[in-house]
Parts: C-alpha cells; structure tokens; sequence
C-alpha cells in the first residue's frame, strides 16, 4: 500500500497520539535497545529515545524517508515484523497501529519472539475485533452501488486469539485487553474522505474521479450516525498487549 506521508502527518496524526498511552508500559533503562516497528514517519520513536536506543523500522519507503527528514538525528531502516534477524538484538520491541496490517500473527510474533533478548518485552497496540465495523461496512455497500468490491485488507483479532498466538509463541502474556476509543478525523466535514483516501486507497484506486467522490458521499450517508457536533468520530476499537520473553 502506498502511504501520502503528508496526508498522514496533516490528518492522521492522531495514530501517533493515541500512541502516546503506551509508554508507560517502558522501562527506563538508557542502554536498553528500542524498536519501534512500523515507526511510520518517526513521531515515536523521537519519543522512545527518552527510554534507551531506538531504532525506528517501517516497511514503507516513503514514510522512512520521511522520518529521516523530520528526524535526521535518529537511526531508520526499512523492514517489517517479518523481515527481522532471527538473533536475539532488542530489550524491548514497541509498535502502535501496525500489527492489523499483517495477516499472519502467529509468523509475526515468532519473528519478533526470535528478535528479543531474554527478558525482552513486546510491547504493542493495534485494530482489534470490531475496530472500524461501522465505517468499514458502510464503504463496502457505498463501493457496490458502483459496481466495486471492498477487499477485507484487515486482521484485527480478538484477544483469546491473540493471546493464544502470544503463548503459541513463547511469550509470557503480562497484559492483554481491548478498548473501545471513539476517534475524532481532523478536517471537519472532510475528515471522513480524508480517512478513507488513505485507508481504503486500493480500493478507491480502481475507480474513476467521479465515482471515488460518488463512493465517499455515499459512505458519509451510510454512517451518519459517526457525525457528532460537526466532527465525524470513528468507532475505533484497540487491543493493547504487553508480553515478555522468558
């Protein structure tokens, strides 16, 4: 999936923000090694520099580009959970709405499993069972009504799942919940759009210009009820786990 880094920056900030809850979860340990995977475009990991030595991993060229520029001071490499050394290199192992892009956890936390020191510590949040149901129902009947087919490009688990995936995989599951966190979108009455320009780029992808702008009238329509007070507040629902390697 291509990223707008700067739509991202402008409009979704919020992802890094919401981020923010998890570094209390942190040790503070200045020799501690820190990655923050699926850094995006390095908010963070500026972050996760006050807690040891991090080094921030997207998969997205473009977003590590950006980084480096925001960030010139920081180390960056493109990669993924899936792409990690099998030797054990980091403390501590960080990432924030990233783990419902990979379909296949249980590969991605043996991975990420193998890439941990022992006593090294998962520490994560993403999409879990329901986040965005309303939204992600009301693009696939606006993209019918065109003649397109939404692709479900999402994983987002319960957590029994995902804490049987944790345990299948070695680690020492220490926190494990899901939370439901209604979002407000930047931008107003564009902000729904915006969101879905991103989010459901592939599929918008396959459309003419007019057709994309007849999907996204069509999608406010279908959730309506997302328009609180002049803002539309997306029905995000979180899974946070933190999980140690013995």
């Amino acid at each position: 999936m291509h990223w707008n880094t700067q739509l991202y920056d402008q409009k979704h900030n919020f992802v890094a923000k919401y981020g923010e809850n998890l570094l209390h979860f942190l040790p503070q340990a200045p020799q501690q090694t820190i990655l923050d995977l699926g850094c995006g475009t390095g908010t963070l990991t500026a972050e996760l520099q006050d807690y040891g030595q991090v080094t921030g991993m997207d998969a997205s060229i473009d977003m590590i580009a950006k980084a480096r520029q925001h960030y010139p001071q920081l180390k960056f490499q493109v990669g993924n959970g899936l792409t990690l050394a099998p030797t054990p290199q980091y403390d501590l192992i960080f990432s924030n709405a990233v783990f419902h892009w990979i379909p296949d956890h249980p590969t991605l936390l043996a991975h990420i499993f193998q890439a941990l020191k022992p006593g090294g510590q998962l520490i994560c949040e993403f999409g879990g069972a329901g986040n965005i149901q309303t939204i992600e129902t009301g693009f696939a009947q606006a993209l019918a009504q065109v003649g397109g087919t939404h692709q479900q490009r999402f994983n987002f688990p319960t957590t029994d799942t995902f804490g049987q995936a944790l345990t299948q995989a070695g680690f020492h599951v220490k926190h494990l919940v899901t939370f439901k966190r209604p979002t407000p979108l930047a931008a107003g009455e564009a902000g729904l759009a915006n969101w879905a320009r991103q989010f459901f780029a592939p599929d918008l992808a396959h459309l003419t210009a007019a057709q994309q702008t007849a999907v996204l009238a069509q999608l406010a329509t279908n959730v309506s009820e997302l328009w609180q007070n002049g803002t539309w507040i997306a029905d995000y629902q979180r899974l946070q786990a933190v999980a140690s390697k013995p």
